[in-house]
């Protein structure tokens, strides 16, 4: 059996004994705890093999979680938050660690077909990168066919100096992008998180927390759900040729 094969697994053995179904975030907490030995990358290469070939037992009740079909009665039952798991805080990580594993959740939580790790000065302007970036596309089973959606993520772990400079960087994002996150520490103070929320809500700027000492389990959770909007066309045409073979092949 791979290692592929073991992962998956691994998934589907956990899904099959949590009746409440359970999130993306707690099965690859999961599969690391059963197996420290497998890295990140490959627990998420696996995890999108079996995102997208689900058994015929296993289905989505809502964004990000997963469920056996036996326990489909209870979905009318508030489920169960999942118990959070002890983490060591061990300093500051730096922000590109983060990248995979928020690309990652808005494949699960935002329906992208894809996204992925950016970041640097690709796009070669002072309006800046997005540190990740993802792609909606309709799939061919789709009886509903939607444009495709551009969705973009600035990550930040830094000092309240940083968050406001990111905040201004998603901003500039909803120029060539339909959505647009910011992704801050939860130890920010309680004054950034809420002056953050009510600009995220007046902007239509996606905004979520995360533990920024945990690069393997950064445990993303939504404080305000990006508003989608219409960019400049043009921008938009311009900016995606530069990923296009990596994000739209």
């Amino acid at each position: 059996m791979t290692n592929t094969e073991q992962i998956i697994q691994l998934l589907k053995q956990r899904i099959d004994e949590t009746p409440d179904g359970i999130s993306f975030t707690e099965l690859v907490k999961h599969v690391q705890l059963q197996r420290p030995d497998f890295k990140i990358n490959m627990v998420y290469g696996a995890f999108d093999r079996f995102r997208k070939n689900l058994p015929a037992d296993v289905y989505r009740p809502s964004r990000g979680v997963y469920k056996n079909i036996k326990f489909k009665e209870t979905d009318a039952i508030e489920p169960q938050q999942p118990a959070k798991v002890p983490q060591s805080v061990s300093g500051t990580k730096k922000e590109k660690e983060f990248y995979e594993a928020f690309a990652e959740w808005l494949v699960e939580n935002e329906g992208c077909t894809k996204a992925i790790a950016l970041g640097g000065k690709r796009f070669g302007d002072k309006w800046g990168t997005p540190d990740v970036l993802g792609v909606r596309k309709s799939a061919p089973s789709d009886i509903i066919r939607v444009s495709e959606e551009v969705v973009a993520g600035e990550i930040k772990v830094a000092s309240s100096e940083a968050l406001i400079t990111a905040f201004g960087q998603a901003c500039s994002y909803k120029l060539f992008c339909h959505k647009s996150y910011i992704v801050v520490p939860k130890s920010s103070s309680k004054d950034d998180i809420e002056k953050l929320d009510a600009l995220a809500q007046i902007f239509g700027i996606g905004l979520v927390l995360f533990d920024a000492t945990n690069p393997t389990a950064p445990d993303f959770s939504i404080r305000v759900r990006a508003a989608a909007h219409a960019p400049d066309m043009f921008f938009v045409n311009e900016k995606m040729k530069i990923v296009e073979k990596e994000l739209f092949a």
